[in-house]
């Protein structure tokens, strides 16, 4: 009894002290009311609240780093808020508005409270790009973490490659396997094969050979193309794969160079054909380098640029000879080169000095009746078929660091391409750079030995620009704002007084927080010209087949029962064409692929030594087509059997197994020919459907 009158009494002294509360509030509340909007203060957002020891909204503890723990409010029993709502006030003691509930009320205000958090980015391994990152965050008014973050951001900005196995979630600016893609020998080899399929599209990469395993092949055809015309006195530069900023590149007029011999005994390296007629401005030549988005991967989505910069040699141009051939100022464009060179010429303006922006040398080529227009369609059309080259082995990358069905983060990165002009204008690739310089200063010296970083208003205005506009790209929150704009817009028109209206009106008056910038500098490429360009991704279609046929998750080679299996489920194998002959393919192809790479860290068929073989089923296939043809009618064919063993699958799996027999679980029932079958061949059942009554030939 002691024990249940003592419950009684401290229940009457909450009840009490609540009731004093609410007469408090509603008393404060009624004066704010009667004092106008004049005396309001104003409201502010949650990282401005003051610590109050009774905030009106908890702060949500991934927007901010405050290590201060706010003191809680006092508790009240259960009952309190159903007392308050009996007064006309809210659980918190707040007089209620107009047609609108407590619980909507508090739901209004998480939403604002979600649609005003500013997006977080992780800059601790930015690195060199860190200053113009910087810049592109305060004009976004985001927020960044230096130094990283316990809990996880919205953007992780890093400096060279993908390469934390910690982030689950949000978006990285790197790409898996893009580093070594980008590489001078596998880019050559990813060209190579498209140029193999489309030898006119592709005339946009100088021909290649790559040293040391093609040098007998790079000495006989120049041998052969000698003898045909003896007036040809060709020019070829040298660029070791791993290279990079001009480093380990020169100039050859003959394979027996004995620079050449050294090449070979030091380091792998690319043999090119020299563009001996560039175009020329100021007597001296120029390359561009464009900045490109790869906002996506599948679907592919690729955005350009609209200004870039423009890097001049710092010595007169000539023709090469066997007197100039070591003049680099000369011929080599690289600015970590002409750097150090007593004729580079730093300048403030964009058009002018040794540095340019690309968009000065368009206005300065239009002023000569250039059609800039027809320079642009031939860039673009450049780029998006170097990144159609590049998706099939990016593929096989991604499912390798990311399989599919675990947590990752979702994946953007912004590459450099590096173009020269010749003197009639087409555009040649010269290479693709994975990780483009960012950096905003030059180096000047001041005096011999002694230099000092200076500020490159050239370099800032492309590259703040192109940071800035690919984080509002890839801005994760912009879609929750615009969906909770409109839902919150359209109740509150239809329920709320005008004068009940304008406050949210005002408080959405931060609905665009973009609105203050320019417009955004990156034009999207790819799949605004997809019909144009489909029909060539022909690799990416076979790269499917073969991440479908893997089988384990995290591996990038296929083994020779996933190859017997793909043989097997594309019904390839026939009279003249024996499972022991498969076998036979597989090792020769695989073995001297193998012998080529210097990744020994998995056995297995890599996907381009998967290529050659397809390439070599199909000519065996369809005999009179030419090679691209003979290859999209294999590749239908495929798709085509597969189709018709993933709608067994489902059928199978409606009607149960037969016998017992357990299907193929590793199939989902809507699985599309990129999906990895487990078995080795295709389940049976009693019920299934004939083969032509629901089948469509599926292509990508």
């Amino acid at each position: 009894m002691q024990r249940g009158s003592s419950e009684r009494e401290l229940a009457a002294r909450w009840e009490a002290e609540a009731v004093a509360v609410t007469k408090a509030l509603a008393a404060a509340e009624q004066v704010r009311v009667d004092s106008g909007a004049a005396g309001e203060p104003e409201r502010k957002t949650p990282e401005e609240q003051p610590k109050d020891p009774a905030p009106a909204q908890p702060r949500a503890a991934e927007e901010g780093d405050a290590r201060v723990v706010p003191r809680p409010p006092p508790t009240l029993p259960p009952a309190k808020p159903q007392a308050a709502r009996a007064r006309g006030l809210c659980p918190h003691g707040k007089p209620r508005s107009k047609g609108q509930g407590g619980r909507r009320s508090s739901g209004r205000a998480a939403d604002e409270y979600h649609s005003q958090r500013p997006v977080t980015v992780d800059s601790s391994k930015a690195r060199t790009s860190l200053d113009a990152l910087k810049i592109s965050i305060r004009q976004l008014k985001w927020k960044e973490f230096p130094f990283g973050r316990r809990l996880p951001c919205d953007i992780y900005w890093h400096g060279v490659s993908f390469h934390d196995n910690d982030i689950f979630s949000g978006q990285v600016n790197k790409f898996p396997g893009m580093t070594e893609m980008v590489r001078k020998i596998t880019l050559s080899r990813a060209v190579r094969i498209m140029q193999n399929l489309f030898p006119e599209e592709y005339n946009f990469y100088p021909r290649s050979w790559i040293l040391p395993d093609e040098f007998q092949l790079f000495v006989a055809q120049v041998r052969m193309v000698k003898d045909g015309d003896p007036s040809w006195k060709p020019t070829f530069i040298v660029k070791p794969d791993g290279g990079c900023q001009g480093d380990g590149i020169y100039l050859i007029k003959d394979p027996s160079d004995i620079r050449l011999a050294g090449t070979l005994q030091s380091r792998p390296a690319v043999v090119q054909e020299y563009i001996c007629k560039p175009l020329l401005i100021d007597k001296l030549k120029f390359d561009i380098r464009l900045y490109v988005l790869l906002k996506s991967l599948d679907p592919l989505e690729i955005y350009i640029a609209k200004d870039g910069l423009s890097r001049f040699c710092t010595e007169p141009y000539q023709e090469p000879n066997p007197k100039n051939l070591h003049h680099i100022f000369m011929h080599l464009t690289n600015y970590s080169l002409n750097i150090h060179s007593g004729n580079f010429v730093h300048s403030d303006s964009t058009s002018t000095g040794s540095k340019r922006t690309f968009s000065s040398i368009l206005c300065r080529l239009s002023s000569k009746g250039v059609d800039i227009k027809k320079v642009w369609s031939d860039i673009i059309s450049l780029v998006i078929k170097t990144v159609i080259a590049l998706t099939p082995e990016l593929k096989v990358f991604y499912q390798s660091d990311i399989p599919a069905g675990r947590p990752g983060p979702t994946c953007f990165q912004i590459l450099g391409f590096d173009i020269l002009l010749m003197k009639n204008l087409k555009p040649i690739l010269l290479e693709v750079n994975a990780n483009p310089s960012m950096r905003i200063e030059h180096e000047q010296e001041l005096s011999p030995g002694v230099f000092e970083n200076v500020p490159s208003l050239v370099d800032e205005e492309v590259k703040v620009a192109v940071i800035r506009d690919t984080l509002r790209l890839m801005d994760p929150l912009k879609k929750k704002r615009e969906n909770q704009s409109q839902q919150l817009t359209k109740p509150l028109a239809a329920k709320e007084d005008p004068s009940d209206s304008e406050p949210a009106s005002a408080s959405d008056g931060n609905a665009d927080p973009e609105a203050h910038l320019p417009s955004i500098c990156l034009k999207q490429v790819f799949p605004k010209y997809a019909k144009q360009f489909n029909y060539l991704r022909l690799v990416d279609r076979m790269a499917n087949l073969f991440i479908r046929f893997l089988g384990i998750k995290g591996t990038m080679k296929l083994g020779p029962t996933g190859f017997r299996t793909f043989i097997r489920n594309c019904k390839l194998s026939s009279s003249s064409l024996s499972m022991a002959a498969v076998d036979i393919l597989y090792i020769d192809i695989t073995r001297r692929w193998n012998s080529m790479t210097l990744d020994q860290r998995d056995s297995g068929m890599c996907l381009q030594a998967f290529v050659e073989a397809f390439f070599y089923l199909a000519q065996r296939k369809f005999k009179t087509l030419p090679l691209h043809e003979q290859v999209a009618s294999l590749i239908d064919l495929c798709e085509y059997h597969l189709s018709l063993l993933d709608e067994k699958r489902l059928v199978c799996g409606r009607s149960g197994p037969a016998g017992g027999r357990p299907l193929d679980s590793g199939s989902p029932p809507d699985a599309t020919p990129s999906a990895p079958p487990v078995e080795g061949h295709p389940p049976s059942c009693t019920n299934s459907a004939p083969k032509t009554a629901h089948s469509r030939h599926a292509l990508s």
